[in-house]
């Protein structure tokens, strides 16, 4: 008698299979970052609690981190060095309450965001690292780039508060869409001569990074979109979605100070999308120019007063230093009152 042949795995069993080993694996990993930020919170729950008895000794609180650190690193490591004992005690200072603390967050993320005094700021990026499942690295990232203060510049903390904690939809592109964009994470070399299709392959070739850095709730959809009027050809660099804003986004690069007839050239474009390819019930397509450098002036005088679809913005392939971006970020906002003043 013939043995019979033991026929195939179903790939999608297979499939669904691995699935639930690699979703188990991520759990047990985020299982494990939530037992450290829990066993922190309670160590500066107990820390605190201790130096209330001796509060009226000004220096009790040091002396007792320091003399805890000598008893636990011999036996523990450098997680319970002096000053990550005062991380902790701080940790709970700003998170008294238990429930307040997010397992979605690990202790380095956390780390991160009690090293940040303004409470505003601190929520906002506590806020958008669990809406946008950040890595620690991205909010690392996010934070030295000084996100929450670029996207003030063109909106209110309210505002910008609110989106963060899902109390309202975003109304406006520059609500979303952040001025400058801060794309050192391209790799491109200090070259001052490379040319757009060379940005723009590196834009693709890093698009998860460079989506999170254009800002929230966008999606790609096309690069070199070719649009044909007539005889005429026309490609346009980038074509995404942005499914907060309900909208196209048209994305143009350009490598050198933008000219009146670039932003001419993204109207066309904008103006095709909004003729052709919008449904009845989406909003007016998003027109992004973005460029090396930028005259405010000529781009104003360019454009129609009422323009709200249009917007170029700046890009820096190089993460310029904490003081130089506060500086920048506080010139704009001093100039963008007193526009408001007037």
């Amino acid at each position: 008698m013939a043995k019979k042949e033991i026929e195939p795995l179903n790939k999608i069993f297979v499939t669904d299979i691995r699935g639930i080993i690699e979703q188990s694996r991520r759990n047990a990993v985020r299982s494990v970052d939530f037992c450290r930020v829990q066993m922190y919170w309670n160590i500066g729950r107990r820390i605190q609690v201790e130096e209330q008895k001796g509060k009226k000794r000004a220096d009790y609180g040091s002396f007792l981190l320091k003399n805890l650190s000598k008893e636990l690193e011999p036996e523990y490591g450098s997680g319970f060095s002096y000053r990550q004992l005062a991380f902790c005690r701080k940790f709970y200072t700003l998170y008294p309450i238990v429930n307040a603390v997010r397992s979605q967050l690990n202790w380095t993320q956390y780390r991160d965001l009690i090293a940040i005094d303004d409470p505003d700021k601190r929520e906002y990026y506590e806020l958008e690292t669990v809406n946008n499942a950040w890595t620690s690295r991205e909010l690392e990232r996010q934070i030295h780039s000084q996100l929450y203060e670029r996207l003030l510049m063109s909106s209110d903390k309210e505002k910008v508060l609110a989106v963060a904690r899902k109390q309202r939809i975003p109304e406006t592109p520059q609500e979303v869409i952040k001025d400058p964009m801060v794309l050192e994470f391209l790799g491109l070399e200090r070259n001052p001569e490379y040319y757009e299709r060379d940005l723009e392959t590196a834009i693709i070739n890093h698009l998860q990074r460079f989506l999170l850095e254009l800002g929230n709730g966008f999606a790609f959809i096309a690069r070199q979109r070719r649009i044909l009027l007539e005889d005429d050809e026309f490609f346009v660099d980038l074509v995404l979605y942005n499914r907060l804003l309900r909208c196209f986004v048209v994305v143009e690069i350009k490598t050198e100070k933008v000219t009146h007839q670039d932003l001419g050239q993204l109207q066309m474009y904008v103006n095709y999308f909004d003729r052709v390819e919008k449904l009845p019930d989406e909003r007016k397509t998003i027109g992004i120019l973005l460029c090396a450098e930028k005259n405010d002036t000529v781009v104003k005088m360019t454009l129609p007063e009422d323009n709200e679809t249009i917007l170029a913005s700046e890009f820096k392939l190089y993460m310029p230093s904490k003081e130089r971006l506060i500086a920048e970020v506080k010139q704009v906002r001093e100039e963008f009152e007193r526009k408001q003043e007037l």
